[in-house]
């Protein structure tokens, strides 16, 4: 069996493979073909490659040649067209919104997988690249925000006196917005955190935040771990809270989505008017909406004296490290699907195997990707 690891295209840092998961991978008899320059942004040259096993080729070799290819985000128009029959796609498609993508690979008989949406069981942890890059962008949503706020984030005791820590409001404690917690409290911050689900409540005091509680939530045990929608009363005592809380805060920091849905409005246009000038958002749900009703996607604009923030692709910016979990991920969910020839083997009986794939032999296989599709 021979994988391909693609270059990235644009602005993305991070690469698939890092040499050391290319070892991994020869080690189980499988040939890796590696694009050009494809490691070079997350600081792993061609040599590093070659030295672990892989042969360093150009994009139409790395595509003519290899049964499998693997990259972080979704194939462009001319890779699409020059992939064979009957190849397998590994990547991050996000099939609910690319519903066109989707088809362009069943009708070109592609059989493909998402990466994220690897069914959340305990089985899959060590496969989930949803909490490996959600647990880098918490971390760096935290870095970005004491970068952009005209106070400290600890309290001094100086000679000039006391100056007070900043006040963090976390919306979502699920695992980005876990990572922000901690990362705060080590910055000397005073954090609340806002979630739907009471279970979490443990793991936020047992981190050094405050939960704000809101009655009548619904929690939805079979979500995975997610939060589900909400009752329209619901999100009237919710929006206060969060309202009460934000006004007073120096940092909002908004990690709340709903999977295959638009993210969650949580802070509204009235809330940020009322917030104090110099106050920052950092909204990691921006690409699916936003938690925010002023976030612009991409963008960082400054709305009534308040900075907000749009990224929800932080782990670009710590593509070592980024890159280094997500091929972990991938290995993981790699072992499911290689036998100990080498050879690739696709056990519909594995429940991972099958949650994952989108695609294959001409058909849309994923469940809720066909409902979307055919609704």
């Amino acid at each position: 069996m021979t994988i391909g690891i693609l270059k990235e295209e644009g602005s993305e840092n991070r690469v698939a493979l890092l040499p050391e998961s290319v070892a991994t991978l020869t080690k189980m008899m499988v040939n890796v073909l590696v694009e050009k320059e494809a490691g070079l942004k997350a600081f792993s040259s061609d040599a590093d490659y070659e030295a672990a096993g892989a042969k360093i080729v150009d994009k139409t070799s790395a595509i003519d040649q290899s049964d499998m290819l693997i990259r972080i985000n979704p194939p462009t128009e001319s890779e699409l067209l020059q992939m064979k029959e009957k190849t397998v796609f590994l990547a991050v498609l996000n099939p609910f919104f690319n519903l066109d993508l989707i088809k362009k690979l069943a009708t070109q008989n592609i059989t493909s997988f998402s990466l994220d949406v690897i069914p959340r069981t305990s089985r899959a942890q060590s496969m989930d690249i949803l909490s490996s890059m959600a647990t880098v962008a918490g971390y760096k949503a935290v870095l970005t925000a004491a970068n952009s706020l005209p106070k400290f984030f600890p309290m001094f005791m100086t000679a000039a006196g006391t100056i007070t820590p900043a006040k963090v409001l976390i919306l979502g404690a699920g695992v980005a917005g876990l990572q922000a917690l901690a990362t705060s409290r080590k910055l000397g911050a005073v954090v609340e955190v806002f979630d739907v689900r009471a279970a979490v409540k443990e793991e936020v005091v047992g981190l050094g935040g405050k939960f704000v509680e809101v009655e009548g939530a619904i929690d939805d045990k079979s979500a995975g771990g997610y939060a589900v929608e909400q009752s329209d009363d619901f999100k009237k005592k919710q929006a206060a809270a969060v309202h009460d809380h934000a006004i007073k805060s120096d940092v909002v920091i908004c990690t709340a989505q709903i999977p295959g849905k638009k993210a969650p409005l949580l802070l509204k246009q009235s809330t940020v008017d009322a917030m104090k000038p110099g106050s920052v958002i950092i909204d990691l749900a921006a690409s699916t909406g936003g938690n925010c009703e002023v976030t612009k996607n991409g963008e960082t604009i400054v709305y009534h004296g308040v900075k907000i923030i749009g990224n929800s692709l932080f782990p670009v910016d710590m593509p070592s490290d980024a890159s280094k979990m997500f091929g972990k991920n991938v290995i993981n969910f790699l072992k499911l699907m290689i036998s100990a020839k080498g050879e690739f083997n696709l056990n519909w009986n594995d429940d991972i195997v099958k949650g994952t794939c989108v695609t294959h032999d001409h058909e849309i296989v994923h469940e809720r990707v066909k409902a979307l599709i055919t609704s």
